[in-house]
């Protein structure tokens, strides 16, 4: 059994960054996520993507960003629980809560902040007859190490931000690129689709629109070709050595849900001033979170995650006064100023 102020439910970013305002205000916290490593979704899925919207960072890696967060975190002393899910939250009164894990473990806390961004996630498979014989060796649905890619001719599918990314990533390492949509148009950030037409002008990558995944061909997992198919049926064959998919996340809350919370389509309804949601003492940030307005990026996440910590500070510290003060006066306890 371990008790502190807060229990984290997510390790991503902004689960991270909780643990920072928490400790500044003097806060303990225990951080839980069902992956066996901190990082959500930057870790698991996209580690070596360029991120570019953090404050202070033109360009940072989502597994950079995770490290940095880990160090920022790191002087609070939070204890982690990596590898288990959170099965049950009991109310208890005055005392706050306990959280049943999936491992008979149990942690109590006097607040919950849930920041585990859209849930239990997987990728959405392509319905392509025998593509569980490529996944894993030829089929691939994130790109741990871009340098895997590097001499081979890749086939990216998708049309957001992650099959653009990709595709302007690879181009610089890959024999070839062909990128396949169902449309002509791409639902990237501007200067991203930019980019794209800038290289597909010259030659650096190939869009192959409009086209959808049809069928693959290989032997024992190794791919050979993708074959694509336009609106009216034709076929085409794509020389390809791997097939990348990016056609968003499967999510799942899964026990969350159970948890009597408001919700709004699988999202958790929260205050936008505070992120308190209809359970008192309980509270969500980040993509979970689902106010008016509401836009999904990290840096918002860091916000709410400060907004939470300050909600939070008269639970656990009743009776005391919170003075606002910036870090730039406090310092970071452990740190020199």
């Amino acid at each position: 059994m371990e008790r502190r102020d807060v229990a984290i439910i997510g390790a991503g970013p902004v689960g991270l960054f909780a643990v920072f305002e928490c400790g500044m205000l003097g806060l303990t916290c225990h951080v839980i996520d069902v992956l066996d490593m901190p990082g959500g979704q930057c870790a698991a899925l996209y580690p070596e993507k360029p991120i570019f919207d953090i404050p202070g960072y033109p360009t940072i890696g989502a597994q950079e960003l995770v490290e940095r967060l880990g160090e920022q975190a790191a002087p609070f002393a939070p204890l982690y629980h990596f590898g288990h899910r959170v099965e049950k939250l009991a109310a208890l009164g005055e005392r706050g809560f306990r959280l049943e894990l999936a491992n008979g473990a149990a942690v109590e806390a006097r607040a919950v902040i849930v920041a585990a961004g859209v849930g239990a996630f997987g990728p959405n498979r392509p319905p392509l007859d025998g593509i569980e014989r490529y996944e894993g060796k030829s089929v691939f649905y994130l790109v741990k190490r871009r340098e895997d890619f590097r001499g081979l001719k890749v086939v990216i599918a998708g049309g957001g931000d992650s099959a653009i990314d990709w595709a302007l990533s690879l181009a610089e390492i890959a024999a070839r690129v062909m990128l396949v949509h169902r449309r002509d148009k791409f639902r990237a950030a501007p200067e991203s689709a930019a980019r794209l037409k800038r290289l597909a002008d010259d030659g650096k990558i190939e869009l192959v629109t409009p086209y959808q995944l049809h069928a693959l061909e290989g032997d024992d997992g190794t791919l050979s070709a993708v074959i694509v198919a336009d609106l009216a049926g034709r076929t085409r064959q794509l020389a390809a050595d791997r097939l990348l998919p990016f056609f968003g996340l499967s999510m799942n809350l899964g026990p969350i849900a159970e948890w009597g919370l408001a919700l709004d389509q699988h999202h958790i309804a929260v205050d936008p001033a505070t992120c308190a949601t209809s359970a008192p003492g309980i509270f969500a940030i980040g993509d979970i979170a689902s106010y008016r307005a509401k836009l999904k990026l990290i840096v918002t996440g860091f916000a709410e995650a400060a907004q939470a910590a300050r909600a939070i500070f008269p639970l656990a510290r009743p009776g005391e006064a919170l003075h606002f003060q910036y870090s730039t006066v406090t310092g970071v306890p452990g740190r020199p100023s």
